[in-house]
């Protein structure tokens, strides 16, 4: 049998021959897009942010992206653990002195007055007095315990006002003769309350004075 001879090609031709066969649009399709390589030199620029200098420094670029980090953890952290006092701080609001009622010591006391005009003293003792330790509450001077009554609230509250201990008991005291012991409220009553209530709102808490004469 005779075989047909073998054209080999020189180097040039070979090259010819490489070139249009990657010429081909299946070759083309293949190569790396300009999206592909904008992504690979991203990537690499990204770890490079993280290489060494050889001493085993981190680039100071790094550094400055792991502080970023770190803070904003911190940030989140607080949050998180800052949720509980804020959920305390919505169950005491709902529920105060055995009733659930959820109105800032403002309204508490303007709804109060109101009473008073109308010269329904029983029901004005009973929201002023809420009033009062409703603003305790919104100040931070006071966390009594769920169910706690008048008259706790009140000793709560000679920490951080010990000059007012005798006002405060009595009136624990007007509110306790009005809601529990049914006994009927005077002006006198409400008017002595309500001046203790704006004398606390203006006073200064005991460990403020001692933090300012230290």
């Amino acid at each position: 049998m005779r075989f047909a001879d073998v054209f080999v090609p020189d180097g040039d031709e070979a090259r010819r021959w490489a070139e249009d066969e990657l010429s081909e649009q299946a070759y083309q399709a293949a190569k790396p897009t300009w999206f592909d390589r904008m992504v690979s030199d991203v990537v690499e620029w990204f770890f490079g942010l993280f290489s060494s200098d050889g001493s085993g420094a981190v680039a100071p670029f790094a550094v400055t992206l792991i502080v970023v980090v770190l803070v904003a953890a911190l940030v989140v952290a607080l949050l998180v653990w800052g949720r509980p006092r804020a959920e305390r701080a919505v169950r005491r609001r709902a529920e105060l002195l055995g009733e659930r009622d959820d109105r800032t010591a403002a309204q508490l006391r303007v709804e109060a007055e109101r009473r008073a005009r109308e010269q329904d003293w029983d029901s004005a003792v009973v929201l002023r007095f809420r009033a009062l330790a409703r603003g305790l509450l919104e100040r931070d001077l006071i966390d009594p315990a769920p169910g706690a009554t008048a008259q706790g609230i009140a000793r709560e509250a000679n920490a951080p006002f010990p000059g007012f201990a005798e006002r405060l008991h009595s009136a624990a005291t007007a509110f306790d003769a009005v809601r529990y012991l049914r006994s009927p409220a005077t002006e006198s009553d409400y008017r002595r309350l309500a001046e203790t209530d704006d004398d606390l709102r203006v006073a200064t808490p005991a460990h403020q004075l001692e933090a300012v004469s230290a």
